[in-house]
């Protein structure tokens, strides 16, 4: 979620930031050449004044119209040496009273015609368009009218190079983007900051909803900052959690307590059961079927009190040979295969190191090959195999039974469960449940698979790392 919360609040205020930066930028750009442009409205004024002078003396024919020319022509000079702005006073037929450089005119193209058109027509032209830092050979052109007795008789033209107005431009928008950059970086805490006090809550909501998920029935929301809602959202879940787990516990409970219950009744019924067998005939069919559910039931009893102990207890993980611990039940289990028939082989790593209970670990090998040698017939093979692959170990156990098909393979595991293939096997239908259990609180887990042509697979896998994350070597 912080991956696609913080992305989404960093671009919203970068859209922000640039939405008023660009126009900022636009207008210092426009500030600036705005200024230009008006200097050289108020240098033009001046340089009509004298025009107006020449012009007018020239109109009365005195005889000090030449010096007065010649006092214009060194005004331009000194100007134009000064600044290094072309200017220039031109008549309404385009010959020049005086200019400097000598050689220059005004533009024949571009902005050139119309502010002179415009200039004549006794307005002072308008605007040039704006000079961007990148256009390194703009220039500014500004024409103002000469007016004598009403008349325009002349203008005066300011072409400017804008390589300063350019730089300032360019160091102004420097100046905004280090600004932008400033408040972007300020944005991006406030944004990490808020997303961290937002989604932290949300965290901790997470992992104490997979730990209950994954057993660890005591995990719990600890208080912690956050949004009114997300707080008042873990203290239900809290609450929750607390149902859940009392109710969970009634229910361990009742398993427990109803299969210690039961199994004296059942003793003292199997018992006057045997009394009633001494008074009939040997052989008697009825009474051998009687005996074998009765001890079906105990068996039953026995595990449901071994799940509900199973379910109840904590594992205590540990550091341990997978591969050894596998070893050793393969060796328990040699008699009995040899006694049936069946080749019972171990294949793979003989050491692998893994976080599990032993005992529970053991437990659940021990319940995994006693089903898969009570299924393979006499003369077929049952495999065990370690290996470790990414985080976990596995221990897998192939038989060469019947196998499962498709839809019991999505049952088995389940409480009771049997295919009713196999009803007339030994069994409660509870051992791959107990497995299950006693896994899980350590982190582990079962799976099955067919294993071809025929038979199953059943995968048990540990973790590789420890609670805290450390690899085991």
């Amino acid at each position: 979620m912080r991956a696609r919360l913080l992305p989404l609040l960093v671009i919203l205020m970068a859209g922000t930031l640039l939405a008023l930066g660009f126009p900022l930028a636009v207008s210092l750009a426009a500030g600036q050449q705005q200024r230009v442009v008006v200097d050289r409205i108020d240098d033009s004024a001046r340089f009509a004044a004298l025009a107006q002078f020449v012009i007018d003396a020239q109109g009365a024919g005195s005889t000090g119209a030449d010096e007065r020319r010649e006092l214009l022509q060194l005004e331009l000079a000194r100007y134009q040496q000064l600044y290094g702005i072309r200017v220039g006073v031109f008549y309404r037929d385009g010959n020049a009273l005086a200019r400097s450089p000598g050689w220059w005119q005004l533009p024949r193209s571009g902005e050139g015609p119309k502010a002179l058109d415009e200039a004549l027509a006794g307005r002072r032209s308008h605007d040039p368009p704006q000079v961007w830092p990148w256009q390194s050979h703009g220039k500014l052109l500004v024409v103002s009218p000469v007016v004598l007795d009403g008349d325009v008789v002349a203008v005066v033209a300011t072409e400017s190079p804008t390589d300063q107005m350019r730089a300032r431009i360019l160091r102004g928008w420097l100046l905004i983007a280090a600004g932008l950059a400033a408040a972007m970086l300020v944005a991006f805490a406030a944004a990490l900051r808020l997303t961290s006090w937002v989604l932290k809550p949300v965290g901790t909501l997470d992992a104490a909803a997979h730990g209950i998920a994954t057993g660890r029935m005591n995990s719990r929301v600890a208080a912690a900052g956050g949004p009114p809602e997300l707080q008042r959202l873990a203290r239900s879940f809290n609450e929750m959690a607390d149902n859940v787990e009392e109710v969970l516990e009634q229910q361990r409970a009742f398993v427990a307590d109803a299969s210690h219950q039961l199994r004296n009744p059942l003793a003292a019924l199997l018992l006057r059961i045997e009394l009633l067998a001494l008074e009939l005939p040997e052989g008697n069919e009825e009474i051998a079927s009687v005996r074998t559910e009765g001890k079906r039931l105990t068996q039953v009893l026995d595990d449901l009190l071994d799940l509900a102990l199973a379910e109840h207890a904590s594992a205590e993980i540990s550091l341990t040979d997978i591969g050894a611990l596998a070893a050793e039940r393969v060796a328990s289990w040699h008699p009995v295969a040899e006694e049936k028939g069946v080749r019972l082989v171990e294949t793979g790593r003989t050491a692998a190191t893994g976080w599990a209970d032993p005992i529970a670990l053991s437990s659940a090998l021990d319940a995994v090959i006693d089903n898969a040698l009570k299924f393979t017939p006499a003369g077929e093979q049952v495999e065990v195999s370690v290996a470790a692959a990414g985080r976990s170990v596995t221990v897998t156990v192939a038989d060469r039974g019947p196998g499962l098909t498709e839809e019991e393979l999505q049952r088995v595991g389940d409480r009771f469960w049997r295919s009713g293939r196999h009803q007339n096997i030994k069994g409660s239908g509870l051992g791959l449940s107990i497995s299950r259990a006693l896994l899980a609180a350590g982190g582990g887990s079962l799976a099955y698979e067919t294993n071809p042509p025929h038979g199953l697979r059943v995968t048990v896998a540990v973790p590789r790392t420890d609670p805290h994350g450390a690899e085991p070597h």
